[in-house]
């Protein structure tokens, strides 16, 4: 059986920009699934979780600085639910791709991991750049739709369509992701 990533794409956010009303609105009925879905990865033993989060510029910061400021940031209640595990990876990017200038690439080919399935903020810039860099890598790519949070609805729905249509992605419901028994 093919081993799976969870990526986690920007969920520790301070909420303190521009568009944040707008997000929070989307990002609040996600937190509840993701953090369920969160919860199945960390049981198997075939899927590796890794949280991939925005360093907002600050090049000395590191994942327990940037949970922090989440914490201590506008929606607390909104990262709270999502805060990594101690033992996911954790690696800091500073552009809208998972994978622009992050070791994603080398992590997920040293774990041998076949499919990506991506969940996080904002479905319409990072989720659908780290989705295109996935996809032109050739991994299979999975985007639970309940696991994802856009700011302008429907570019949200237009990045969905996109990366089922034009990069093969599965769109597939969190309760659907990692439901059955590993065979590991």
């Amino acid at each position: 059986m093919t081993k799976s990533a969870l990526i986690v794409i920007d969920m520790l956010n301070p909420y303190g920009h521009q568009d944040a009303d707008k997000l929070t609105r989307h990002v609040a009925p996600t937190v509840e699934p993701l953090a369920r879905l969160v919860a199945r990865a960390r049981e198997r033993d075939d899927v590796e979780l890794i949280y991939v989060n925005d360093n907002y510029g600050d090049f000395s910061a590191d994942r327990h600085e940037l949970e922090k400021r989440a914490m201590e940031g506008e929606r607390p209640d909104l990262v709270e639910p999502i805060l990594p595990p101690a033992e996911s990876s954790f690696l800091p990017k500073v552009r809208h791709s998972a994978f622009f200038g992050t070791s994603l690439e080398y992590l997920l080919s040293h774990l041998e991991i076949g499919t990506v399935v991506l969940a996080g903020q904002v479905t319409e810039q990072c989720v659908l750049y780290s989705a295109l860099d996935a996809y032109v890598r050739h991994f299979d790519l999975t985007v639970p739709p309940d696991c994802v949070a856009a700011i302008h609805e429907d570019l949200g729905e237009a990045a969905l369509r996109m990366m089922e249509r034009n990069m093969s992605a599965r769109l597939t419901p969190s309760r659907d992701v990692f439901a059955q028994k590993s065979t590991l």
